[in-house]
């Protein structure tokens, strides 16, 4: 084991840590409000947000393979694929931030128009990391994996346990795992999303500071999605070697 490796298994220890770490006061606090918030909003609506995201997602999901190259690359360590992730997450990031200061800049209408634009990228980049940690993205399952991964870096820290333990069980998790893309929880996946992005992107519609707060965000969660995914990947590199 080189010097790499152990930096990336005691980087990956710690984010364990704090992935199943028991919710804050705070975070205790903050969720039964946004529950209670969701409870007021009518089914209808509910459904037609579920609806919009669920096929936003999968638009994205089933068309990356077309523009997700497969990787050509023989990476003989972790450290040479790990740099070609940080390449890719900085590009990310600086397109993320481009895109929150530009719809940011353009008043509500524009601003609204953020979210597709960065829920797209964001996929894109979870795709472009499973290939490049040698994974097959056409797989459904692998899809699957990709939803988890954001929903993991997206959501209250209740839910983020609950994901934490079906990722960190990948295997025995399948067997319990959704079968079909219908059959995937979106109304959660959208909910937590939703809840979890809500100020920044309030924020982001203020006119004024729109395009440094549109910027600011984008870049903070592009940063926290790229952390998720590597150290997602990381767990199933690190659980099969043992």
């Amino acid at each position: 084991m080189n010097s790499y490796e152990k930096k990336a298994i005691h980087e990956f220890k710690l984010w364990k840590i704090k992935m199943t770490k028991r919710p804050s006061l705070t975070g205790r606090m903050t969720k039964p409000i946004q529950t209670k918030v969701n409870s007021l909003i009518p089914d209808v609506l509910h459904n037609t947000i579920t609806f919009g995201v669920k096929n936003m997602v999968k638009a994205v999901l089933y068309g990356s393979d077309f523009i997700t190259k497969k990787s050509s690359l023989k990476f003989s360590t972790l450290e040479e694929r790990e740099k070609l992730v940080d390449e890719k997450l900085d590009f990310y990031k600086r397109t993320a931030a481009t895109t929150g200061a530009g719809t940011g800049a353009g008043g509500i209408l524009l601003g609204l128009a953020d979210f597709p634009i960065l829920l797209g990228l964001k996929i894109k980049f979870l795709f472009d990391v499973a290939v490049i940690y040698g994974y097959d993205v056409n797989d459904f399952q692998e899809r699957l994996y990709i939803l988890y991964l954001f929903e993991l870096a997206f959501s209250s820290q209740e839910r983020r346990i609950e994901v934490f333990n079906v990722i960190s069980n990948w295997n025995k998790a399948l067997n319990n795992c959704p079968p079909t893309m219908e059959t995937f929880d979106w109304r959660s996946f959208q909910q937590e999303y939703r809840d979890y992005i809500d100020l920044a992107k309030l924020l982001q519609l203020v006119p004024g500071i729109g395009a440094v707060v549109g910027a600011l965000a984008n870049y903070k969660l592009m940063d926290k999605l790229g952390r998720t995914a590597k150290n997602g990947y990381r767990m199933r590199l690190f659980n099969s070697e043992e």
